[in-house]
């Protein structure tokens, strides 16, 4: 993906030496049909799970994202609840909130859990990935107009280099698949193909 002006927007940022994988929000209220928030993904399941077995083998990090609410009034989910319907299946006790069982998550996979959009937003996600030397943020999960997004864009602002996998991204409305990934190439993110973060994933493993 890129833009005709080639000088001014969507030049390439590039990987980082120290990568981390975040799988986002793949969880069960989202990846299963007939859930309030659920639709069908089983290609993106599919890459997520291709980029998992090559991080497990590289030693590179994964974080998995949740969102949760623990309360039984919502009132951790603040005002959004006005907006979006269907938060109900992200409160603690439902099995909503689990990680995907399609997924192949190891115990050394770490678990981060956020209550809004930005996987930055209210959370110790910088201090994690301080704390583990990192420098490049791999983004996989949904939704690439809402969380991915989000987390994109805080990413840079943090002083991470954000790649969003384009095959391992997805979204309910195609059109903002499309729109966002066009947006985050442009400012603020490199959009690459799962054969290239594949191929980064094994140079740094053969290194």
């Amino acid at each position: 993906m890129s833009d005709s002006s080639e000088a001014t927007w969507g030049r390439r940022m590039g990987f980082g030496k120290h990568p981390a994988l975040l799988i986002v929000d793949l969880t069960r209220a989202f990846t299963e049909e007939g859930r309030p928030l659920g639709s069908s993904m089983p290609a993106t399941l599919e890459a997520a799970n291709t980029l998992l077995d090559s991080a497990h083998k590289s030693d590179i990090p994964v974080i998995f994202t949740t969102v949760s609410y623990d309360s039984d009034t919502m009132q951790d989910a603040g005002i959004w609840i006005t907006k979006i319907g269907g938060l109900e299946d992200l409160k603690f006790d439902s099995n909503g909130v689990d990680i995907s069982p399609q997924l192949q998550r190891e115990p050394r996979d770490g678990l981060l859990v956020k209550k809004y959009a930005s996987c930055f937003f209210g959370t110790d996600l910088v201090s994690r990935l301080l704390a583990m030397g990192r420098d490049t943020l791999i983004l996989a999960g949904c939704s690439t107009s809402g969380c991915i997004r989000a987390t994109a864009v805080d990413a840079i602002q943090y002083g991470f280099r954000p790649i969003v996998v384009e095959d391992a991204v997805t979204d309910r409305w195609q059109e903002a698949h499309q729109q966002s990934l066009y947006d985050l190439q442009a400012k603020y993110a490199d959009v690459l193909p799962l054969k290239e973060v594949l191929t980064y994933f094994e140079k740094l493993r053969n290194a």
